[in-house]
């Protein structure tokens, strides 16, 4: 392993606790091992800033982000954002799944940032790289200050996780509730147990999230689904689709967004990899599907969205809680992390109007495709 470039969190510091072999890194505090958490190794870090400014272009609908860890045990093969442990100078693989950068100062350095006059109280979302709840978080607990700094600044901010540790943290959020507006997000997609097994090993089951979905419901927090990644070939079929909605609807989600798999640089390697030794009759169809981009084709996003839309109504998921059908249009963004091209569910933001949301018409600017979309492109925002 080489020097790393973690130059924002540099300490020059060199400690005694660093694991036999490991060579000096600039931030690096120690790097531990424990037996709760078998095959992880946690470099622990000091951060000099929580706060990570989004581009104005982007098309994400929050201006500010904050990464707890870098890497994540969640392990899923299909993860976008696994490419981005490359910067570290560790691999998108194995590396991404076990290696975890923890900014332990992550809480002290929030509130210095928030407390500073010049901060407006934009929408702080988390969760848009790798997973604030995955396993390191039940050793560090950094989220209850997280959750708390926010709320007590007057910061809206929203959470996307597929981890269930969240419960934890409900008597927090019901308080942060009343303080400023928040949104929840759990993703889930695969319910086949061999399937979730191989693909995403360090993920709770999606049963388990369907509990989480329903303690927060319970709670009066709002919870909005990803159904995601769609895997064509595998999960997408009428049945699988039904299941899954009907479950996350009985469970109380108050939002879904159906999303197909997409496979950026750094993913694509490691699931073409599993695809091939586990189901090599598919490796063909991927191949065309994905042969020129991230993204699946617009013929199989509006085929998949001819296919959700019957299961949507059905379940009584393609409506809004006041009772009026939603359609793209009125999409609240147009954008989730790591796919420019579908939308955040109902109650995975703060929201629309309220501070740190940006206005529609600077979403639409920064949105706008450079062709016309064609018809279909965009899977109902529900």
């Amino acid at each position: 392993m080489g020097v790393m470039r973690w130059e924002a969190q540099r300490l020059d510091l060199e400690e005694s606790s660093t694991l036999p072999g490991m060579p000096s890194i600039r931030g690096l505090l120690r790097s531990v091992q424990v037996p709760e958490f078998p095959g992880l190794t946690f470099h622990e870090v000091r951060s000099r800033s929580a706060l990570n400014r989004v581009p104005d272009d982007s098309a994400m609908p929050f201006p500010f982000t904050i990464n707890t860890f870098r890497g994540c045990s969640h392990s899923c093969v299909y993860c976008f954002s696994r490419k981005t442990h490359e910067w570290l100078e560790f691999d998108s693989g194995k590396d991404f799944d076990s290696q975890i950068v923890v900014k332990t100062n992550v809480v002290e350095v929030l509130r210095r940032e928030l407390a500073r006059p010049s901060w407006g109280r934009e929408h702080v979302a988390l969760g848009t790289n790798t997973d604030p709840y995955q396993r390191a978080e039940g050793r560090y607990r950094l989220m209850p200050g997280v959750i708390g700094a926010l709320a007590e600044s007057g910061t809206p901010f929203s959470i996307l996780t597929k981890g269930t540790l969240l419960r934890r943290d409900i008597p927090a959020l019901v308080e942060a509730a009343q303080q400023v507006p928040l949104g929840l997000g759990v993703s889930m997609a695969i319910w086949d147990d061999a399937l979730h097994a191989a693909l995403e090993p360090g993920v709770p089951t999606p049963r388990a999230r369907l509990d989480l979905v329903r303690a927060l419901a319970e709670a009066g927090l709002p919870c909005g689904v990803f159904l995601a990644p769609v895997l064509p070939g595998l999960t997408d079929d009428e049945a699988s689709l039904d299941a899954a909605l009907g479950a996350i609807a009985a469970a109380g989600a108050t939002g879904v967004t159906v999303i197909p798999l997409h496979l950026r640089p750094g993913a694509r390697e490691w699931f073409m990899t599993w695809l091939r030794s586990a189901h090599p009759e598919l490796v063909p169809r991927y191949e065309r599907l994905y042969a020129r981009r991230a993204y699946v084709p617009a013929e199989y996003r509006t085929w998949l969205a001819r296919r959700v839309a019957p299961l949507l109504a059905r379940h009584g998921l393609d409506r809004q809680s006041g009772g009026a059908a939603r359609g793209a249009d009125d999409a609240i963004a147009t954008g989730v992390p790591g796919d420019e091209e579908v939308g955040f569910p109902a109650g995975s933001l703060p929201t629309g109007g309220l501070p740190g949301v940006r206005p529609k018409e600077r979403r639409a600017a920064a949105t706008r495709p450079a062709v016309p979309a064609e018809p279909g492109e965009q899977l109902s925002l529900l």
